[in-house]
């Protein structure tokens, strides 16, 4: 009696010291439960159990376990070790193995008598808490669900059976309440009910006959610990498991938000930004279905910003004509820009198309031949500051050279390098087509 005290005392010991480690490392602790994802949890568990079994039936006249008028001490007569796998989060399997001896006790009354039995058990098993899912109010509580199949040796140790042997199968099922002591460590109580549906023996040792089949049953009440081993530190029965159906949503939240922002129309050229390639067109220029401003002639500038500028010159040009003053008009338009020459990206040979605007310039200054000309190259932001500066010379020069070549004094024209013209929005293609241009002034 005091050797079993003295066991149940340590077991009180260590539950104790358990709680006092649960309480520091509480915090930690939950923070690892809650970032846990559908895997984050370890499938084994080693469980051993120690307890006390009791024989319910049958028995013979004048044997039985105990007294039930009188108190009887604690008997540990109960082993077991077994491995859990559980296939899911709330469902898994388990096969243990016991050892159980079953006799009278001292103060009783019962005529001695000692059942040795070895079992073994497969049996499956429901996590109750994951399964109703209330596993975050448990906190570090749990609780399983077991049953399933047993099959038992029974060899009586005293008697005229004494060594004789005897197998028999049955039933079993049970519940067990758990208490997280450390991150893989459980302790656990455990109620299991055992039934034999072929049993010649009673559990007083007497045998039966063949032809009268026993149903035996017994009930178990044992302590253990439980240890879930494996890649995650957290034990398989107390990690969180998200919900997926909540992770699927959340997931298609994010996708809806992705589709709105797909569908902004930054620009406000009416193409989604998703499909636009040409996300900083000009606002009111026309855009074909990829959101790029539309050039049919191919010449680097946006057809409606060529539009506007054909009606703005010929409006000044019809305005001038009215006053009778188209000389000073067209110095006008020529100084103010509106007669420019393009280059493509990185090139200083003018555009196709910028060639009848050199050629509006050459017959000004061959209808004024007292007229000169600065002209001045241009480049937009891409690449070094000291690149620009050459490139911007090289153009104002070839554009120089077709006008010297047309015809046109060289003392007549003047080169100014301006550079980098920085006046557009350095991310915008369509932008900066404008400024890698040469202009004129006319003096």
């Amino acid at each position: 009696m005091k050797k079993h005290l003295l066991l149940l005392s340590f077991l009180t010991l260590g539950l104790a010291v358990g709680n006092a480690q649960e309480e520091t490392q509480n915090d930690s602790l939950k923070d690892k439960i809650q970032d846990s994802s559908l895997d984050s949890y370890n499938k084994w568990t080693i469980e051993f159990n120690v307890g006390q079994s009791k024989g319910i039936k049958p028995y013979s006249p004048g044997y039985f376990y105990s007294n039930p008028n009188k108190h009887i001490d604690i008997e540990v007569n109960h082993f077991s070790l077994g491995a859990r796998y559980m296939i899911s989060p709330k469902f898994g399997v388990k096969l243990d193995f016991a050892y159980d001896n079953l006799a009278n006790r001292d103060g009783s009354g019962s005529l001695p008598f000692e059942m040795q039995q070895y079992r073994v058990g497969f049996q499956g098993v429901v996590n109750a808490v994951r399964l109703f899912s209330f596993e975050q109010r448990a906190g570090r509580f749990g609780l399983l669900f077991h049953g399933g199949f047993q099959a038992a040796q029974l060899t009586p140790q005293l008697g005229v059976n004494e060594g004789r042997e005897e197998y028999n199968g049955g039933v079993m099922f049970g519940f067990t309440p758990q208490l997280r002591i450390t991150n893989n460590l459980g302790f656990h109580a455990d109620f299991t009910i055992n039934s034999n549906v072929r049993q010649h023996f009673n559990w007083d040792g007497a045998y039966s006959d063949l032809s009268n089949n026993l149903a035996g049953s017994m009930y178990t009440v044992a302590i253990g610990l439980s240890y879930s081993f494996g890649r995650e530190d957290i034990h398989g029965d107390w990690a969180i498991i998200p919900d997926q159906s909540s992770e699927d949503l959340k997931a298609l939240d994010e996708r809806i938000g992705e589709l709105e922002t797909m569908m902004n129309d930054t620009d406000k050229d009416g193409v989604p930004d998703y499909l636009d390639v040409e996300n900083n067109s000009i606002a009111g220029v026309a855009v074909d279905t990829k959101g790029r401003m539309v050039d049919l002639n191919k010449n680097g500038v946006a057809d409606e910003l060529e539009k506007y500028m054909d009606t703005q010159i010929n409006t000044a040009i019809t305005t001038a004509a009215e006053q009778n003053n188209n000389a000073e008009v067209i110095k006008r338009l020529i100084n103010e820009g509106y007669i420019s020459v393009f280059f493509d990206f990185n090139s200083s040979k003018p555009t196709p198309a910028s060639t009848q605007n050199i050629s509006f310039v050459l017959t000004y200054l061959k209808n004024n031949p007292n007229a000169s000309a600065d002209i001045t190259g241009h480049a937009d932001e891409i690449g070094s500051t000291e690149v620009n500066k050459v490139l911007a010379e090289k153009r104002a020069n070839n554009v120089r050279n077709t006008l010297i070549k047309a015809g046109i004094n060289a003392s007549r024209l003047n080169i100014i390098p301006a550079g980098e013209d920085n006046s557009v929005d350095k991310d915008s293609e369509s932008a900066r087509r404008l400024v890698r241009r040469a202009t004129f002034t006319i003096k």
